[in-house]
């Protein structure tokens, strides 16, 4: 069992940067791959970014590439995602979750743990 919760959301103007944390304990964060998700009013839950257990492997959603960095420190046992020049579709409540895989998983259906989600708002 993997217990996360995020940290970071907030109200932001468009350009403006936020970095979300994910704070993870249970069993062995090495043992994880760890994805950045986000879901807003009325859409599907999406994929923004991975990375895996060593962290020198990322993905990134075309939507968010050059703009969001996905990384992890895994001697705090904690993902980040630094967000910077963020835009009103941005708006979303963010989950970090983690999945039992080597790679850098990218359906969210590999997915085994999930955090409760941050609200994420950029004003125009």
């Amino acid at each position: 069992q993997v217990q996360l919760v995020e940290s970071g959301g907030g109200l932001v103007q468009a350009g403006g940067s936020l970095r979300l944390s994910c704070a993870a304990s249970g069993r062995s964060f090495t043992r994880y791959a760890m994805g950045w998700f986000r879901q807003a009013p009325g859409k599907e839950r999406d994929l923004v970014g991975v990375v895996d257990w060593t962290g020198s492997n990322t993905y990134a959603a075309s939507s968010v590439k050059g703009r969001f960095t996905i990384s992890r420190d895994n001697a705090k046992n904690t993902l980040y995602l630094q967000m910077n020049s963020l835009k009103p579709e941005d708006t979303a409540l963010y989950y970090c979750a983690a999945a039992r895989d080597l790679g850098v998983p990218t359906r969210i259906g590999a997915y085994d743990y999930w955090g409760q989600g941050i609200q994420v708002t950029v004003s125009s």
